[in-house]
């Protein structure tokens, strides 16, 4: 059974994190299936209003260890994956302001590090990435992949 949930994302800095940080535990822990945004002009935030399943925990008497997803730290990339991360930044700006979107809602900074350090090869390989799920796959999975090809 599909649910909604809205939240608010407001611009000011003191905001921002918070509201962002609630709305990636949200995306982490349920399968969405549709995401619509607004932008609130005169209070000044983002309405997003997500439609989702709960990811239902498995019964079992035997606890499998969860799949862990590859998430880099901002432990010093080498030359070549700042390179790629450029590029990215560069990508996502781009397709944020094209989409007229603050840029966290493409890809945070630590997803697109990841991608930088992992350089996934295939769409399946961006779903080993944590906070890439089929939603942001499908809508951007092809052009990572081919950043990461041309840089």
């Amino acid at each position: 059974m599909m649910k909604v949930k809205v939240f608010k994302i407001r611009l000011p800095e003191e905001f921002l994190y918070k509201d962002q940080k609630m709305l990636d535990d949200f995306l982490d822990a349920n399968e969405i299936m549709k995401v619509e945004t607004a932008f609130v002009n005169e209070e000044r935030y983002w309405s997003v209003i997500l439609y989702f399943e709960e990811l239902k925990p498995i019964k079992s008497t035997v606890k499998e260890p969860k799949a862990v997803k590859y998430s880099a730290d901002t432990d010093l990339l080498n030359i070549d994956e700042e390179k790629i991360l450029d590029a990215l930044k560069f990508w996502r700006s781009e397709k944020a302001r094209e989409q007229n979107l603050p840029t966290y809602f493409i890809a945070s900074n630590k997803e697109l590090i990841s991608v930088a350090k992992y350089k996934p090869a295939k769409k399946e390989e961006l779903l080993e990435i944590k906070g890439f799920g089929k939603h942001k796959i499908e809508n951007y999975g092809e052009e990572i992949l081919e950043i990461l090809e041309s840089v």
